[in-house]
């Protein structure tokens, strides 16, 4: 594309390159639902892993979601004053969560034994994991666990609280899947906070507040699982079961 003349143009042809975009992630959906079925299928049916996971789910970017996050990460890209080049032939490899798998279990401590039964699994399967998985967090504790373990962190002031993978199948179309791991409390504020604060924060001050004071409770809860599954097992080994 040329170089626009004002920014109007600018807009005009961003607003064209995306509508391009769109279109051929339409047609190419069903593939990345295929990507997404077969990975919750390998991992939710590895017999390590099983006993952990409490529950699985996959999904592919709406359209109009895909849309407005083109928007954004132009304007990111925009207002950091960096060159950002997305196009119908590279979309895939530029947009990573267009496939997207959330396994739910139960407590923090899990992942230390979770995450090398993931690796172990993508290694089987061929499968590719590009860069190191994050930890996203809020809390300095939770933040210590998983950098022990061998993650990433990042600290985010939105409380989001989750473990991301990227992962790309072993086909010459570089399609990739984003992974997630995280408790059930997790993902109670997670589905409550996308469902009214994402993509775009509320401008509900209240609201705002309310999902702040969720995110707490949230890891209070998890706090008191992980609590009650240490009671657990130090009791076990105690009357050596």
């Amino acid at each position: 594309m040329r170089k626009p003349r004002n920014n109007g143009e600018a807009k005009t042809g961003l607003k064209t390159a995306i509508a391009e975009i769109v279109s051929k992630y339409e047609t190419q959906r069903s593939e990345f639902e295929m990507l997404a079925q077969t990975l919750l299928a390998n991992l939710t049916e590895f017999p390590p892993l099983k006993p952990l996971i409490h529950s699985a789910k996959y999904r592919t970017k709406a359209p109009d979601h895909l849309v407005d996050k083109l928007w954004r990460m132009f304007n990111a890209a925009e207002k950091a004053n960096k060159s950002l080049v997305i196009t119908p032939s590279n979309f895939y490899r530029k947009v990573e969560d267009l496939a997207g798998v959330r396994l739910l279990h139960l407590h923090t401590k899990q992942m230390a034994d979770i995450h090398p039964l993931i690796v172990s699994l993508l290694n089987e399967h061929r499968y590719r994991l590009i860069g190191r998985p994050i930890a996203y967090t809020w809390d300095i504790e939770n933040q210590a666990f998983f950098s022990g373990i061998g993650f990433k962190t990042r600290l985010r002031p939105s409380m989001y609280t989750s473990v991301h993978y990227i992962v790309m199948a072993n086909r010459r179309t570089e399609m990739r899947c984003e992974l997630q791991v995280r408790t059930l409390m997790e993902e109670v504020w997670g589905e409550v906070s996308h469902t009214i604060n994402y993509p775009h924060e509320t401008n509900i001050l209240c609201c705002r507040e309310q999902l702040r004071v969720l995110a707490r409770s949230a890891s209070a809860c998890t706090r008191l699982v992980d609590s009650i599954f240490s009671s657990h097992l130090d009791h076990k080994k105690e009357k050596g079961v």
